[in-house]
């Protein structure tokens, strides 16, 4: 047989389909030693999970805890829509979750739902670069409530990565994409801006490796941690860290932590795992719980029509 020509002649018809995102939770001694520690308990929630609109996948997940339990936040892809939505999630520990409902939804797409807090209150800055800006949201009943404050910056920006230093408000975010994406750096002095674009940024220019955020800024032992997505040669790679070694508004340095990725998928090749964003947190008796988005692949062949 020769498998060229029946490769040429059949393939035409065939397409591959690959398993979408769903999102584990993975446990270590730091955020640069995770593992998953429970292969039977993960996945923790799948798009199966979700119950109130009708779920591609799940992705992009940011952890809150109070002393009630944990809250997770994460986007969903809305099948008829093909747009993404905010939803909620609950934990008494950490580890079980329950889907509770979606909780961010717009005429746009929104994904990488960034929840923090300040002065007592909660905010999000999910990206929402289809509608060509940056958008504050305030919770007005935390955790399922949320109302739009205002815009912080005009633009496509991917992935809006924010946090607090020195008592002033900075934020990564991605403009472009893939190959061709660009990592941008912002200051201001209020949450609500001006912001202005530090003189050292773009900080990285057009390497898919390591320019697109992958997750929470981390900031610990009196560190700071940017956290970045290998988007190259697709979707996913793997995941890389960062430790900002400068950082004032006339400077900027930063140094790879260890000599590859902090996180990566289990398999390689065709049947590839695929890893592209976690939120790490550091619980009280010193080890790390992350929640993570996770695709494990299998394919299936399926008559083109």
């Amino acid at each position: 047989m020769n498998w060229a020509k029946l490769k040429k002649a059949v393939l035409p018809f065939l397409q591959l389909r690959r398993t979408t995102w769903d999102i584990e939770i993975y446990r270590g001694s730091s955020p640069f030693a995770l593992r998953n520690m429970d292969k039977a308990a993960n996945p923790v929630l799948t798009a199966a999970s979700v119950t109130d609109v009708s779920a591609e996948f799940i992705a992009d997940p940011f952890l809150v805890r109070e002393d009630t339990g944990w809250h997770m936040f994460f986007e969903t892809l809305v099948r008829d829509t093909n747009k993404g939505v905010i939803c909620l999630a609950s934990s008494p520990d950490g580890l079980s979750w329950t889907y509770e409902r979606t909780i961010l939804e717009e005429p746009f797409h929104l994904s990488y739902p960034y929840v923090f807090a300040w002065e007592g209150e909660y905010y999000m800055i999910p990206e929402t670069a289809e509608a060509n800006a940056v958008r504050l949201y305030k919770a007005t009943d935390f955790p399922q409530n949320w109302a739009f404050v205002g815009e912080l910056l005009q633009g496509p920006h991917r992935d809006p990565s924010i946090f607090r230093h020195d008592g002033i408000w900075w934020m990564f975010s991605e403009t472009g994409s893939g190959r061709r994406g660009t990592l941008r750096l912002y200051f201001a002095e209020d949450l609500l801006g001006p912001w202005q674009e530090h003189p050292h940024s773009p900080v990285v220019d057009k390497n898919p490796h390591i320019t697109r955020p992958g997750g929470r800024m981390l900031q610990f032992g009196g560190r700071i941690y940017r956290i970045t997505q290998d988007v190259y040669p697709d979707y996913g790679m793997r995941l890389f860290a960062f430790e900002i070694t400068s950082l004032t508004p006339s400077s900027y340095s930063e140094e790879q932590v260890g000599d590859g990725p902090i996180l990566k998928g289990e398999r390689t090749g065709l049947l590839a795992d695929r890893i592209h964003h976690m939120d790490a947190y550091e619980l009280d008796d010193g080890t790390w719980i992350a929640a993570i988005d996770y695709a494990r692949r299998t394919w299936e062949i399926k008559l083109k029509r």
